[in-house]
């Protein structure tokens, strides 16, 4: 397969490079699953951005600086905030049905979240993420410059520095001083072929790694795929510590990964000791921990409800919304609503059971502001990318504004380059493997490493459990890589393979912090240093 521009990933970042690109460009997005299955589909509470002149860049600007707790780039978050507006009239041109108000400066109703001093969160009521993915994957699907390979799931890049330069003929008398990529070999997961995708710039957009964690907010796409891929290309990544857990997901038997936004805090939810609290049962906790109670950072609110649920030994506790009325929930917040409702939850007159779960990860590939790697030609966007606008902890909101911007800025750059000449590169050799005898394997490992990072690497870290974490993980490998090299691969081999690597790349880097910043606790290293330095790994050798 050739093309201009090869993009894994279906989800903001990817779908915005691809069409911002597709007027002159030859654009091949590759989904591991189908086009609306990664977790941008699933965001609901909105984007945040300066629409209201009572608001003001240097306010958001402020209000990230602070949730990311000093370890925010500024010039990369000015840059990403200064282009917020321009990022909603973009979507707003595309169609994208946000909520709408009479009242407002633009015509759109706007929320607010925790960490940020003003209404800004522009949102498609309680499910932004599907309105703004329904509405693009229809544009992509009709643009006759795009070819969509739903249900192909990305093995590796393929870069100069790994083959043989008698077989890339890369135009050049000398090899090149920097390593490029010159595309990817991906597997086809319903015929199990694997396919050499020949790309001038390979954009990876993969996003998060939500599912080396056993409770998270995130979809099963979110293995950290770009992640792996680009670290075992020869890229540094970087704040891999900081994971974020989201203060409220849906506690109930029966339903995993259902998340409960932070606007109904914005909206005046209150959090609650539940009936097994004892005496102090309806009690609010959040003023005894932060002066912002409810409207604290993720990352205090979810310290706070993990402190008291080991305090108190709660299996969760409440979040109370029940002062509004029906009718103000059903249109804020008709989502939420009608699935509550259908687990015998009436969130306007009872408390909805909550969890912290694992919802974002902060860090990834070091990129500039245009999404370069290390890498020439190798471009990440999105959660995947570390741009260094999050920080120590993401502000609510602030990650598909920057889905949106760098998804631009990224195709502007590429759009500015040649169209690079045609390569032959090698096709996929299996003929040393063989189809897998015992695949319970990949089973019992994935459980084994999502149970080890839950247990040891959460919300509160100590030395001894990171390095029980790096233990097992080290073990965990070396069992993954080998089965690698000998088997056949599947969908399920990849992710795992790419899910140890994550989880590695997250342990080592919260072993070399030693302070508590943002997201990162640690029980050992309690205070924060004075001076905030970013985490950054580099690969070995290979």
């Amino acid at each position: 397969m050739k093309f201009d521009v090869a993009i894994v990933g279906s989800g903001l970042a990817g779908l915005s490079v691809a069409l911002h690109l597709a007027e002159t460009r030859r654009v091949a997005i590759i989904s591991k699953r189908a086009l609306l299955d990664g977790a941008s589909n699933w965001a609901q509470g909105g984007i945040a951005a300066v629409l209201d002149s009572g608001d003001s860049i240097d306010e958001h600007l402020q209000d990230t600086l602070v949730a990311g707790a000093g370890l925010c780039d500024e010039p990369a978050t000015r840059y990403i905030v200064e282009h917020g507006r321009e990022a909603i009239e973009w979507l707003i041109a595309q169609g994208v049905p946000f909520t709408r108000d009479a009242s407002a400066e633009m015509g759109f109703h706007l929320t607010r979240e925790g960490g940020h001093s003003q209404r800004r969160i522009i949102h498609a009521a309680d499910a932004t993420g599907h309105a703004v993915q329904v509405t693009l994957e229809q544009k992509v699907r009709a643009h006759p410059n795009i070819t969509l390979f739903e249900h192909h799931c990305a093995i590796d890049v393929i870069t100069s520095d790994k083959l043989d330069r008698t077989t890339v003929h890369t135009g050049a008398a000398h090899p090149p001083a920097r390593a490029q990529c010159l595309g990817l070999y991906v597997q086809d997961e319903k015929s199990g072929k694997v396919i050499t995708f020949e790309a001038g710039q390979t954009v990876l957009a993969t996003g998060g790694a939500g599912k080396v964690y056993l409770y998270t907010t995130n979809p099963d796409t979110a293995t950290g795929d770009g992640i792996a891929m680009a670290w075992r290309a020869g890229c540094r990544v970087s704040n891999m510590e900081f994971i974020q857990f989201h203060p409220t997901c849906l506690y109930h038997p029966f339903v995993k990964s259902f998340l409960i936004t932070e606007a109904i805090r914005g909206e005046g939810g209150l959090l609650k000791l539940p009936p097994e609290a004892g005496a102090a049962a309806g009690t609010r906790f959040m003023p005894a921990h932060d002066p912002r109670a409810e409207l604290a950072p993720r990352d205090v609110v979810a310290r706070a409800i993990d402190f008291e649920m080991k305090k108190r030994g709660l299996e969760y506790v409440h979040l109370d919304i029940s002062h509004q009325s029906p009718q103000f929930l059903k249109e804020h917040f008709p989502t939420i609503y009608a699935r509550c409702l259908e687990l015998g939850i009436d969130i306007s007159r009872e408390p909805i059971p909550v969890v912290p779960a694992v919802h974002f990860t902060c860090g990834g590939v070091v990129t500039d502001l245009a999404g370069r790697t290390d890498i020439a030609n190798l471009y990440a966007v999105g959660e995947t990318a570390c741009t260094g606008l999050h920080g120590a902890n993401r502000l609510a909101s602030n990650s598909l504004l920057e889905c949106v911007v760098i998804g631009r800025a990224c195709a502007q750059d590429i759009a500015a380059l040649p169209v690079e000449p045609a390569r032959d590169l090698p096709e996929w050799d299996e003929s040393r493997v063989t189809d897998a005898d015992e695949e319970v394997v990949i089973s019992h490992n994935w459980d084994e490493l999502r149970r080890s990072m839950w247990n040891y690497v959460g919300i509160v870290r100590t030395t001894k459990r990171l390095e029980r974490a790096a233990h097992r993980i080290e073990l965990l490998r070396e069992e993954i890589d080998e089965y690698y090299r000998n088997f056949r691969i599947t969908p399920d081999l990849l992710e795992l393979r790419n899910l140890v690597e994550v989880a590695s790349l997250i342990v080592d880097s919260a072993l070399s912090r030693h302070e508590s910043r943002g997201l990162h606790f640690s029980r050992d290293y309690p205070d924060t240093l004075p001076k905030a330095l970013p985490s950054v790994l580099t690969p070995p050798p290979r």
